[in-house]
């Protein structure tokens, strides 16, 4: 049976058996890593340690080294915050939604797009504890009876939900993430030549033997998780948004903020994804299973959120001119013709302008051109998040507490740590994990690998 149309492109390339899937996904955890993986992984590591010696400046003295003033009392800190968590996005939808849709381009990519997720809510996660100045105080953020006398979280707060809608995410990305590594892990340890590697594989791998039984609970344990993970793709960057929307600031107070900050930030997952792969594609030469077609399927949908988000940004526009507030009206147009006009015009030039060049196919299955979009579009959605708050903050009703915002060098540091943080973890997951879900893969072979594919031509054709 064949329920693959012959014409669909293979999803597989090259002429690949079960025994190859293994080899090549086990390759870079069994050789060692090439000089451009030292070299990026050492790069990446000081970047981190710097932000760390930022951040311990910070604790050590107060948030008064940030470049935080009486009106612009938010500022990096969130920026980073709400950036990050949307880059955590993608990783989710590519593995749960994409799994209940039954679409199989998701198989080469959702691992890393899942370990992606979990390093990215790490970063995001160190930010509200850093912004309270006294982080030994961070378990004031969960509501924990009786611990506190009278003093009690305010249930009405948006970033009380922020704490909720977050852990729950990123623990059920946690498990969905390690579940579906279990075989690859078996795979690994059944392969393994050293005794401790053995051992820590067969740890990891939970007795999995690839029975029948083991692969129906496998299935099984999937289909719940993807469940449970597509309305957190939802509510969790709905919860974030609401941080402004539910407060009377002009330029926060729309009610359009859920969709067009869910629609945001698949746009900005999605670029780091490509980012990501294209980088580990080269570095441990998997050409042959994240191919050009995966690239452009991702592009397009990086241009469909690209272009709700522009809708997004014209409704706003339209909104604050349609209310007859003044202060609304004033808000937006501060925003695009004030001091801070380059960032709005940057936001727009990244996310609204750039994203429509993957109409044309060239573009889009280009692998260059595909990089460049993938690193543009991440800074336009920094933008984003700054515009948002900075010019919103930065002119008040009364002149008196107007002022500007610039960041130090321990806002900048910070910040820096984080990415280094992010791609310390990212290589070094990389190195120790399969960055292919190898047993999926294996799945779809008979059905999209190129040689099959050509077999079945040849049969058709008799």
């Amino acid at each position: 049976m064949h329920y693959e149309a012959p014409i669909r492109e293979p999803l597989i390339i090259g002429d690949k058996s079960y025994h190859d899937i293994t080899v090549d996904v086990a390759r870079p955890i069994e050789t060692a890593p090439p000089r451009s993986w030292w070299i990026v992984f050492s790069i990446s590591l000081v970047m981190f340690l710097w932000g760390v010696g930022c951040i311990l400046y910070t604790i050590g003295t107060g948030i008064g080294v940030w470049g935080l003033n009486k009106t612009v009392g938010w500022a990096w800190d969130i920026t980073n915050f709400v950036w990050w968590v949307g880059i955590g996005h993608a990783g989710t939808l590519i593995s749960a939604v994409l799994l209940l849709f039954k679409q199989k381009w998701r198989m080469s990519i959702n691992r890393s797009a899942e370990a992606m997720t979990i390093f990215s809510v790490i970063q995001a996660a160190l930010f509200p504890g850093i912004h309270m100045g006294r982080i030994w105080l961070a378990y004031f953020v969960f509501p924990i009876p009786n611990q506190f006398g009278s003093l009690w979280p305010n249930f009405n707060s948006p970033l009380l939900w922020d704490v909720f809608a977050i852990s729950t995410y990123f623990s059920v990305s946690i498990v969905f993430w390690y579940v579906g590594l279990i075989p690859d892990f078996a795979a690994i340890r059944d392969r393994a030549v050293r005794p401790v590697t053995k051992h820590v594989y067969k740890i990891l791998s939970f007795g999995w033997g690839g029975k029948a039984k083991h692969w129906q609970r496998f299935e099984e344990v999937s289909l719940v998780l993807a469940g449970l993970a597509t309305p957190l793709v939802l509510s969790v960057h709905t919860i974030v948004s609401m941080d402004f929307a539910t407060s009377v600031i002009p330029g926060w107070h729309t009610t359009i903020f859920p969709p067009y900050f869910v629609a945001g930030a698949i746009f900005s997952g999605f670029a780091m994804v490509q980012t990501l792969l294209i980088i580990m594609r080269k570095l441990f030469k998997m050409e042959d299973y994240i191919t050009i077609q995966h690239v452009e399927m991702m592009n397009i949908i990086i241009m469909v959120t690209g272009s709700i988000v522009g809708i997004a940004y014209i409704t706003e526009l339209f909104i604050a001119w349609y209310s007859g507030v003044e202060y609304e009206q004033y808000a937006f147009l501060n925003r695009a013709t004030g001091p801070y006009w380059w960032a709005y015009w940057s936001m727009m030039t990244c996310n609204v302008f750039s994203p429509q060049l993957m109409w044309s196919k060239k573009l889009r299955t280009s692998l260059m051109f595909t990089f460049f979009i993938s690193i543009v579009v991440n800074i336009g959605m920094w933008f984003e998040r700054f515009v948002i708050i900075v010019t919103s903050l930065h002119r008040d009703y009364l002149p008196s507490s107007w002022s500007m915002f610039s960041p130090t060098f321990v806002d900048i540091g910070i910040f820096l740590g984080t990415i280094g943080f992010f791609f310390v973890l990212f290589l070094l997951y990389a190195r120790t994990f399969p960055v292919i879900a190898q047993a999926e893969l294996k799945t779809i072979l008979k059905s999209s690998g190129e040689n099959y594919k050509k077999l079945h031509e040849q049969h058709g054709d008799h």
